[in-house]
């Protein structure tokens, strides 16, 4: 039997609905870890299956190092604009943004295929199909760029 208290810990660990992680539980005998690499599959599913759809809306994200001599810009797409005011939309595009600046990837490819600087347990491109799951919109990381004092020089 999945407990409400094994529910609330998956949704609070994920941000994903209560029925997805009610049946991520059930399938995986109440085990949380096993659940979150089932809901971690299943994203990756809807955001294939999502892959084709219109990005029509967005935000841009920044970061500007303590020191003034490092910082990037970043921009983080959507299909709607109900989905890129989100706060937490706008968080990570903000996130990304310093991740940007700490891991100095050169490619969108290169930026997807990192361990996230804030969970290393999971890559910018997981990170992403995830968030695709649980607002249900593609997403995409469109450009950035990165900022940096000394290559100025």
């Amino acid at each position: 039997m999945i407990s409400t208290d094994q529910i609330k810990e998956l949704r609070d660990r994920t941000g994903i609905s209560i029925a997805q992680c009610k049946k991520a539980l059930e399938e995986t005998g109440g085990d949380i870890d096993k659940s979150l690499a089932t809901l971690r599959a299943k994203g990756a599913e809807i955001a294939d299956k999502k892959s084709g759809r219109e990005i029509k809306a967005g935000t841009i994200g920044s970061y500007v190092h303590a020191t003034g001599t490092l910082g990037a810009i970043v921009e983080l797409d959507s299909e709607t604009d109900f989905v890129s005011k989100n706060v937490e939309f706008k968080n990570l595009a903000d996130d990304l943004a310093m991740h940007i600046v700490a891991c100095a990837p050169t490619t969108t490819e290169e930026l997807l295929a990192q361990e996230y600087i804030k969970d290393p347990s999971q890559t910018i491109d997981a990170l992403i199909k995830g968030l695709t799951q649980k607002f249900g919109e593609r997403i995409i990381i469109s450009r950035f760029s990165r900022f940096d004092i000394s290559d100025a020089r």
